[in-house]
């Protein structure tokens, strides 16, 4: 199966992540000190010179620029493939939040609003906890939402009081 996969991916997917696995080795870190050390050390034979400098400042700005677009879209891909399979999770579960899907494409004031809720649930938690009590319970977040859904289920319960009568 991960031959095929490897078939699909774009030759520049295959390169960025073969790039930034290689990047976060231990060996290319001493690659990359001994690079310097060994710039450092002909510095004498070439008497510090402008030329000399340059080498170093010019290898060392294209070496990171490159790298930053590489890591990025490595970091992008792993990003956006942890959303998804956080979103199949909260899928699969019984009694989930659908809502919270696909979280990271809100506006930052609804995403506020919905973390505020989930912060209030944790420090009634905590409260609880205190007192002794569990906080293993599936509650509803927010405190303005648990009640809306309350009087929604209140009226909903006197419809069908009324239609047995």
């Amino acid at each position: 199966m991960a031959g095929s996969t490897d078939r699909k991916r774009t030759w520049f997917t295959r390169f960025a992540k073969s790039t930034a696995r290689a990047a976060g080795h231990p060996a290319t870190f001493c690659a990359a000190l001994a690079i310097i050390v060994i710039w450092a050390v002909s510095g004498p034979v070439f008497g510090f010179s402008d030329t000399w400098q340059l080498v170093i400042n010019t290898g060392t700005t294209i070496i990171t620029f490159l790298m930053v677009f590489l890591i990025q879209n490595t970091q992008n891909r792993d990003s956006e493939a942890i959303q998804v399979k956080l979103d199949e999770l909260i899928r699969s579960i019984d009694g989930a939040h659908l809502a919270l899907l696909d979280l990271e494409e809100l506006e930052e004031e609804d995403l506020a609003r919905i973390s505020k809720g989930y912060r209030e649930l944790a420090q009634q938690a905590r409260k609880e906890l205190d007192e002794g009590k569990s906080d293993t319970d599936v509650r509803e977040v927010g405190a303005t939402r648990r009640k809306e859904l309350g009087e929604r289920q209140r009226a909903h319960s006197r419809k069908g009081n009324r239609r047995k009568h």
